[in-house]
């Protein structure tokens, strides 16, 4: 009933619809939600009860959506680390899941009866897969680095490229996380060209160790020279000093199979001659957020043994979920079949182009006759500081205004679906690459697109 004057909060508590409010969320929540639809419609002058109730309740529906929530990654970046970076195997998800319901084996030795340590569930699996005897897991990649320098280094000198000074995301930076240890940066070379004489040259008593950090999240080209791992580990040998290698992202397989460039590897670099490498777990290894050191055993013991470690350490929802993925790297004959972040990047851009035309239709039905959909292609980039300059060819659905509602009006009613969908504007158009769409997800996607 529309009524010239607002209605008083006791009328609407008294009224069927303010009875069920109460009853599911109290009375203070609900007179509150009732005089913000009040507001709300007189600003819009219009007063009518049941809209005024209905409007309460949608702002309780509201507000019970988790923050955390699932969203359609359709941005063209595979990791994106605003979206949560790499998706878990199923096998992952599932070991996670055992492992918040049950108490696990987690520092505990069945073989024994005796204390265990956490570490250990992965030890092996990392020995095979990269051929390092020792590793410790911490909670991301900055940790590792700063447990390893905290460790080795602290008071000390590290020596480190001009080239390789790096920022991670969140104004992150490799000196900041050095002085944080109490370890001083010792810059050599250029930021374009560093040779191995200088590194050589700033050795001396205080140097603790020599780092390589690999610069995944950009690039420098022309007149550039660097001085790899391998031509760095005998200088390090002959001075008695840990050659520590921070690789990033870190990779199990070569990625250039997948038409990017070349990375190396975690069993590559290794082999290169490095004591110690860290990595990221939940990256283009394609698991959830964990740090990795894997390297020579006594430096990984020492690790170990550093109290910062206890406040580092991974819990057993992702040591679970880390076992699975690492076994599913060891089982497959092609990893692509079982790393969803593999298999989204080997995606052939055909088949997606395929896909697109076949969803076209069916996402113009969905969004209405103010809105065009066209099928054009794009390029992917695989995010989250692995190769930055390279992309992938794929293709996307774009979506225009033929009617009168902006575009930023249809990214927003899109943000605010069940499940939002992300995208990105550009020349004038929403933009939605399918390379992370699966076939399987498309009926899903269509429903939630469709949602009122």
């Amino acid at each position: 009933m529309t009524i010239a004057r607002p209605p008083s909060v006791s009328r609407l508590l008294e009224s069927e619809g303010g009875q069920v409010l109460l009853a599911q969320y109290g009375h203070k929540p609900t007179v509150a939600a009732l005089r913000a639809a009040i507001e709300a419609g007189r600003a819009a002058e219009s007063f009518d009860e049941g809209e005024l109730l209905e409007a309460a309740a949608q702002g309780f529906a509201a507000s019970d959506l988790p923050q955390l929530r699932p969203v359609w990654n359709l941005t063209g970046t595979v990791l994106h680390t605003n979206l949560g970076r790499a998706i878990l195997p199923q096998a992952a998800v599932d070991a996670a899941a055992a492992a918040m319901a049950r108490p696990v084996a987690l520092e505990y030795d069945l073989a024994t009866g005796k204390r265990g340590e956490r570490d250990s569930v992965l030890r092996e699996h990392l020995a095979e897969l990269t051929g390092a005897p020792g590793s410790v897991l911490v909670n991301n990649n900055a940790a590792a680095v700063m447990l390893v320098l905290d460790t080795l280094a602290k008071g000390g000198e590290v020596i480190v490229s001009r080239g390789e000074l790096i920022e991670i995301g969140g104004a992150f930076r490799m000196p900041d996380i050095m002085a944080a240890t109490g370890a001083k940066l010792v810059e050599v070379g250029t930021t374009n060209r560093t040779h191995l004489k200088d590194y050589a040259n700033a050795i001396n008593e205080n140097t603790r160790l020599i780092m390589k950090v690999h610069p995944s999240n950009f690039r420098i080209e022309g007149f550039t020279k660097d001085v790899t791992a391998s031509e760095l580990a005998p200088l390090a040998k002959q001075h008695g000093l840990p050659l520590v290698n921070d690789l990033g992202s870190g990779t199990l397989v070569d990625i250039s199979r997948y038409g990017l460039p070349k990375e190396p590897t975690v069993a590559e670099a290794v082999a290169e001659g490095a004591d110690l490498v860290t990595f990221s777990g939940d990256k283009l290894l394609g698991g959830p957020q964990a740090g990795f050191v894997v390297g020579r055993a006594d430096l990984a013991e020492k690790l170990a043994k550093n109290p910062m470690k206890r406040a580092l350490r991974l819990d057993k929802i992702r040591l679970a979920a880390l076992e699975a993925v690492l076994r599913s790297y060891r089982a497959a004959a092609r990893p692509e079949e079982a790393i969803p972040i593999l298999a989204m990047l080997q995606r052939p851009s055909e088949e997606i182009l395929a896909r697109a035309k076949a969803l076209a239709p069916l996402v113009a039905e969905a969004l209405g006759e103010d809105w065009s959909v066209s099928v054009e292609p794009c390029r992917s980039q695989v995010g989250s500081g692995a190769s930055p300059t390279a992309t992938l060819p794929s293709a996307g659905l774009a979506l225009r205004s033929v009617g009168a509602e902006e575009i930023e009006g249809l990214a927003d009613r899109l943000r605010a679906l069940p499940e939002p969908v992300i995208g990105r504007i550009a020349e004038g158009a929403l933009r939605l690459d399918l390379r992370c769409l699966g076939r399987d997800e498309e009926p899903r996607f269509l429903a939630n697109l469709a949602s009122p």
